[in-house]
């Protein structure tokens, strides 16, 4: 009876721990992959403009090597005619390639090249909006509309910003047209990412006044090394990971909202509310104010 209870024991344990795995793993064909490795993955390349599926399709010939459509089709379980949509995108982006031979295999390109050719694009992409918004500005005043200079009071509005490039491009316009100072607090992961988006070099270019909170650990120490120690302060681990917000002069802010379910797309509110303005002021300056600054921090 004894030897019973303790193999049954022994069974349920090993029962939970393959459900376990099961449950943080993702099938793509044959090949198992972890969710939380596919979910960073997947956050990165949303910030160049791909799409959930279009990642899905890379990720799959990227690590399994050249398959048919109709292979990569059944292998993440995306129709077949959207397959063949999703490979032509891949392809005009310049991250995918296809054989001569029949059937057409397709390949993804290394992870260096991927990434080079993506931020090209990006880099393109910018420079030519950069030099088309004079010309754009000058026929927008060129087409009559209402004269009226009667000034009237600016609305509150909140603008609700999905994707990685809506939220930092708007990340990048408040640093830019702020005139007086920048206020962000966020986790470590949420400052390693403004790190690797250039925000904080924004920051010091743009030579406004900033504060930054947020957790400082070995790991993360370094990107801080270019900035002024004195306007940074370690957050205390008593704030919870979720809370991340921008406040651009006591004009505008930018909050995250942050999903605990499967939906790691980039999301984030912005608004121009007096009330919610003063709130998450008052929290960032209780905050900051009781908070003790320390060179130790980042030895």
């Amino acid at each position: 009876m004894y030897t019973f209870t303790r193999s049954g024991f022994y069974a349920k344990k090993l029962l939970f721990s393959i459900m376990e795995i099961a449950s943080n793993t993702l099938q793509l064909g044959m090949y198992p992959v972890n969710k939380d490795d596919y979910e960073q993955i997947k956050e990165y390349f949303t910030t160049f403009g791909l799409t959930s599926n279009q990642i899905k399709v890379f990720f799959y010939i990227g690590k399994i090597g050249a398959k048919t459509a109709s292979e990569i089709s059944k292998a993440v379980n995306i129709p077949r005619s959207e397959t063949y949509h999703l490979l032509t995108a891949l392809q005009n982006k310049g991250i995918v390639d296809a054989s001569f031979q029949h059937p057409i295999k397709f390949t993804a390109l290394s992870i260096n090249e991927t990434i080079h050719v993506l931020l090209n694009t990006e880099t393109e992409r910018l420079k030519k909006l950069e030099k088309s918004g004079p010309e754009l500005e000058e026929i927008w005043e060129k087409i009559p509309g209402n004269t009226s200079d009667i000034q009237e009071k600016e609305e509150e509005k909140f603008k609700v910003l999905q994707g990685g490039n809506q939220v930092n491009s708007k990340i990048f316009d408040m640093i830019l047209n702020a005139k007086n100072e920048c206020r962000i607090l966020g986790s470590e992961k949420d400052f390693m990412k403004f790190y690797h988006a250039n925000f904080l070099d924004a920051l010091e270019e743009h030579q406004i006044d900033y504060k930054l909170l947020t957790p400082i650990s070995k790991k993360s120490k370094y990107i801080f090394d270019e900035l002024d120690k004195s306007k940074i302060k370690n957050l205390c681990s008593s704030v919870k990971e979720s809370l991340c917000f921008l406040l651009k002069d006591d004009d505008e802010v930018l909050f995250f909202i942050k999903n605990e379910g499967n939906n790691k797309e980039m999301r984030a509110i912005w608004t121009n509310s007096e009330t919610i303005i003063y709130s998450k002021a008052l929290l960032f300056d209780n905050i900051w104010v009781k908070t003790k600054s320390s060179e130790d921090d980042f030895q």
